[in-house]
């Protein structure tokens, strides 16, 4: 990716997708610097890392009316867990994409008279901020049990983790439409033989979801999210983002 203008950022919030209503997002991370300056320093500070954060930052213009709408997913995500994930450029298969689990700590709206309504609002990181790719995008409505396309992130060392993010933006169809995602691996691009590495918990309606390994290294170099779907005419949108840290 070279130098680019901003000008179409997605931003997925837990199960809404709030490109539309948004026209600022800020992302940091951080790590608290704790001196450890002592006699040996030779006249120098000494630091080591300690606590880390990360915190996205939004506005935009308010809407209102329904579960997709920034006030109705704002509310209902105040104080709680969720995933976040914001793509700087599009959100096709493969983007850049930085996904966290985070808790919507405020949000504000209102303005003077004449002005568009807008809104404001953070979230605070609960786990580390994770630069990975979009897996499944959000456009592609899935109908029936499938899989996506298969990312090359490269094996995963002891220490580290693998990361998902689930936003499932939309549910139709009748007999209770049910999705269940997981992200496989395997050592080639031809996924012969895959191993589930994370399974989501079973959607009936908007929502998300974050996982992550426990650590073990994992030796194989590719992965992709695969689904199983049910009910009667069903349909989903969603969208899915990988990544290692």
């Amino acid at each position: 990716m070279t130098r680019f203008v901003l000008l179409n950022v997605r931003h997925f919030a837990v199960g809404a997708d709030l490109t539309g209503a948004s026209n600022k997002i800020e992302i940091a991370s951080e790590l608290e610097d704790k001196d450890a300056t002592n006699y040996g320093s030779a006249g120098w500070k000494e630091v080591l890392g300690g606590l880390g954060s990360a915190e996205i930052a939004g506005e935009g213009q308010w809407e209102a009316g329904d579960p997709g709408k920034v006030d109705d997913a704002a509310w209902a995500q105040l104080g709680g867990q969720g995933p976040y994930t914001t793509c700087p450029e599009d959100a096709s298969v493969s983007s850049l994409a930085y996904l966290v689990r985070g808790m919507r700590g405020d949000y504000a709206l209102g303005d003077a008279v004449g002005e568009v309504a807008p809104w404001s609002s953070t979230v605070k990181s609960s786990w580390p901020l994770v630069r990975g790719q979009i897996a499944h995008p959000p456009g592609t409505a899935r109908t029936s049990t499938g899989t996506g396309t298969v990312l090359d992130l490269g094996g995963i060392t002891a220490g580290k983790r693998l990361y998902a993010a689930l936003h499932v933006l939309s549910v139709a169809g009748t007999g209770t439409p049910t999705i269940t995602a997981s992200i496989e691996s395997d050592d080639a691009a031809g996924m012969a033989s895959p191993t589930t590495r994370l399974t989501f918990a079973a959607a009936t309606a908007a929502g998300g979801e974050i996982l992550r390994t426990d650590g073990t290294a994992i030796t194989d170099t590719h992965y992709r999210v695969a689904w199983t779907i049910s009910g009667t005419s069903p349909s989903f949108m969603f969208v899915v983002s990988l990544g290692i840290r």
